[in-house]
């Protein structure tokens, strides 16, 4: 329990302002909730929400101590009352989550609350499976991340040895990832193999292609079929051989084939015909092929998880996805 005394500049506001404005990470619903519940007092009574607070009132509230930590990104989990995530699949080792476009995986500089990761957390959090303060050094992380305005599945580990486990399959090689994409034209031939070199230019965050191997570049191979063409796109599925940054975005722009709706590869005129601002891009399949010892995960070998429901499939090729 913790008091506080209203002051001058404190007084005259609501309760419940008053409490978003003095414990940041409390959730305003959360807020409402202990209000309600009598957890914050006044003068030793329960006090409605939109009370207003007097020079010299003492509060009280019983509110658990991790709310009152300053915010930051490694608490911003507390700010989630309720988290949303789609799960494809979830044990005691890890999640399974189909990222909706438009969503951060980590926090940056502008975000801290609105990620995936920050919603993982408050889920595992609320579900009591995960605490901070009990497990001082690990918090449930993301084994792989995709872009902001990309789609699909990612992998958050629950614990550290699924962490340490999972990122040395990653590296390995061992788990298969397959994309979606909608681009432009018909990739001729309509199976093939994409094999070049990417260099990053890291203020402009983007990737060049090159034919041949190039100093700070990093080789890059994607397989790819087309499944369906139609006006002039073609619904395309990837499987990424290695993960380098923007590689399928960058090898399809680079084969004459930009994805639609993406801003920094892609066609502009195309995209505005079409009126899309994300890419077409989904990570829609995971396949774990452990060719080495696995641990804990040892029991996932060989299975996979698809998501049918791409929301782009079904605008530019109705019916595709039961083919998938």
């Amino acid at each position: 329990m913790r008091e506080f005394t209203v002051g001058k500049n404190d007084a005259g506001q609501r309760l419940d302002r008053w409490l978003g404005k003095t414990i940041p990470l409390l959730p305003g619903p959360l807020a409402q909730k202990y209000i309600r519940l009598k957890r914050v007092k006044v003068g030793g009574k329960g006090a409605k929400r939109d009370y207003r607070l007097q020079e010299g009132d003492l509060l009280q509230l019983y509110i658990n101590d991790e709310f009152f930590d300053a915010p930051t990104e490694d608490n911003a989990f507390l700010s989630v009352f309720t988290p949303q995530l789609d799960i494809v699949y979830e044990d005691e080792n890890l999640i399974l989550c189909n990222k909706r476009p438009g969503l951060l995986c980590h926090p940056d500089q502008g975000e801290y609350v609105s990620t995936l990761i920050t919603h993982i957390q408050a889920y595992l959090y609320q579900k009591k499976e995960w605490s901070p303060r009990r497990e001082n050094a690990f918090a449930p992380a993301l084994c792989n991340r995709i872009d902001r305005n990309t789609g699909g599945i990612v992998i958050a580990a629950k614990n550290a040895e699924t962490l340490r486990v999972m990122n040395q399959k990653i590296q390995d090689r061992e788990i298969e990832k397959f994309y979606l994409c909608v681009v432009a034209g018909t990739p001729k031939p309509e199976r093939g193999r994409l094999e070049n070199f990417l260099l990053k230019d890291e203020a402009k965050k983007q990737v060049s292609v090159h034919p041949r191997p190039i100093p700070g570049g990093r080789s890059a191979v994607t397989e790819y079929r087309t499944l369906a063409s139609a006006g002039g796109l073609s619904l395309v599925e990837c499987r990424l051989v290695t993960g380098r940054t923007h590689q399928i975005r960058a090898q399809m722009a680079h084969a004459g084939h930009p994805l639609l709706g993406d801003g920094k590869y892609g066609d502009g005129r195309l995209n505005r015909r079409y009126g899309r601002t994300m890419q077409c891009l989904w990570s829609y399949k995971l396949v774990f092929s452990f060719t080495t010892p696995a641990g804990p995960l040892e029991p996932l070998n060989g299975r996979s998880w698809t998501v049918r429901d791409v929301d782009f499939v079904e605008e530019y090729f109705p019916g595709a996805a039961e083919f998938l």
